[in-house]
């Protein structure tokens, strides 16, 4: 597969990033495709393995068939490539953009490895562009009466794989638009939202509904013959500090919500970081989106505190190839901080020690100190690093803590010491009609996971309502 020498005599190349003062000034794609030429040779990189890590556990949750596309992809064979992707990935132009690729970290090339990530994406969107992508209109329906509660990655990979097999899908969704963290989630310039809605308006063509603006309730689901459970774990972990309540103190889901339907509009956030210090605390991809927004609206700086110290550069022993790489990286938002303010806006083994308010109840600055671990593994604040910081703007992006108790309580559920709707016996029932998936079932975790655990939940429930 691929050509016999691609890894040797071509380099990696991935989409390059817009320029940074370019893309400071909208919220516009990150990246530039690269031309097909650029694409079937980077495919051709993909070598016959022997063993595709890539398609292993540590690897692609979705398990797609990645050297046979990549091979496809290479001899110019552009529909055939975008059918094998299709048999395993229901989203490609979403993980195209937000997945972190584990299957490019678990490639036999290591860090030189196949820009799998970047080739999905473009069979994908030429697949759009060329007509391939057309409504698939079940031969056979069912009968059978699916409800899925949720519409963020897993409960519309199991919308399309229910639908698909002939059941009659609803999805109900208690926000204005479909598409859960897809949506409000994440910013537009990491995943734009034309392109989530040119998906929703394609699922809604192959027969399913959705219901916008509806909080699901056992009781009025009695007609359907199962119904998936697909709220995401959303319940926010707060900071253990006096005047959270404080005006101006919000959690990055809230902010970035916010930002994404003033972008939708055309008109300035409710909640804008224009003229303000912001301070996110939290170091993930949520935090990182944070850092990207605040910059585009306008914020006189922004600063990011994290708990932990800096990664290494580099893998330790304890950290071997196939695993993911748990090392220093400089996303997006991190970038384009360092272009702005000249330095790297992340604060690391730093935490918030009291949050300080003026006469009118609104945040005006951040009292932090430094963190040392000690050799029980605990965090303790090291005595006199106080730090004042000034803010207007806190966003805390510290994690989530599991599902909200609005939903356990409307389906009189009870979740498990991680907030999780996991059944015991590690399958997707919770019981009746009931199963839940994604977010919900296993904690905080990615896009592309969620995406397999929604199409599991979906191939359990056709079997249990098949057998009736």
């Amino acid at each position: 597969m691929g050509s016999t020498t691609g890894f040797l005599d071509v380099i990696r190349i991935e989409n390059p990033f817009r320029a940074e003062e370019a893309r400071l000034g909208d919220f516009e794609d990150l990246h530039m495709p690269n031309p097909p030429k650029v694409r079937h040779e980077q495919a051709s990189r993909c070598m016959n393995c022997g063993v595709p890590f890539c398609q292993s556990d540590f690897g692609c949750p979705l398990h797609n068939l990645i050297p046979e596309w990549n091979d496809l992809l290479y001899r110019g064979q552009e529909q055939e490539a975008l059918r094998r992707l299709l048999r395993t990935a229901p989203f490609p132009e979403f993980t195209g953009h937000v997945c972190p690729a584990l299957c490019e970290k678990a490639c036999n090339l290591e860090n030189d490895a196949t820009t799998n990530k970047d080739n999905e994406l473009y069979l994908i969107e030429t697949g759009f562009a060329k007509g391939w992508i057309q409504p698939r209109i079940p031969a056979v329906r069912t009968g059978k009466r699916v409800a899925v509660v949720g519409s963020g990655p897993s409960g519309l990979a199991a919308a399309d794989l229910l639908n698909q097999l002939g059941h009659e899908v609803t999805v109900i969704e208690k926000a204005d638009r479909p598409g859960g963290l897809l949506m409000y989630g994440i910013p537009n310039m990491k995943l734009p939202k034309s392109i989530v809605e040119r998906r929703i308006r394609l699922m809604e063509a192959e027969g399913i509904r959705f219901e916008l603006n509806t909080e699901a309730k056992a009781e009025n689901l009695q007609d359907y013959d199962a119904v998936l459970l697909c709220g995401g774990a959303r319940k926010p972990r707060s900071l253990n500090v006096e005047h959270m309540d404080a005006r101006g103190v919000m959690f990055a889901v809230d902010y970035l919500t916010a930002a994404t339907k003033a972008v939708l509009k055309g008109t300035a956030s409710e909640a804008g970081a224009e003229g303000k210090h912001v301070i996110v605390v939290g170091g993930g991809d949520t935090g990182n989106d944070c850092v990207g927004t605040a910059l585009r609206q306008g914020c006189v700086s922004v600063t990011q505190l994290e708990m932990m110290p800096a990664p290494p550069e580099d893998r330790t022993v304890n950290n071997p190839w196939p695993e993911w790489p748990r090392i220093l990286r400089t996303d997006y938002g991190q970038m384009e901080a360092i272009y702005r303010q000249g330095s790297d806006p992340r604060i690391y083994e730093t935490t918030v020690k009291q949050i300080l308010t003026d006469e009118q109840g609104r945040i005006s600055g951040l009292e932090t100190v430094k963190l040392q671990r000690t050799p029980e593994g605990r965090f303790e604040q090291i005595a006199g690093s106080e730090q004042t910081l000034p803010c207007e703007l806190l966003l805390i992006a510290a994690g989530f803590v599991g599902c909200e108790e609005k939903t356990l309580a409307s389906f009189d559920l009870k979740a498990d010491g991680r907030g999780r709707l996991l059944p015991e016996d590690g399958s997707h029932h919770l019981g009746g009609k009931f199963y839940s998936a994604g977010d919900m079932r296993n904690g905080q975790s990615l896009v592309v996971r969620a995406l397999a655990d929604g199409r599991a939940a979906a191939k359990e429930i056709d079997q249990k309502i098949n057998f009736k």
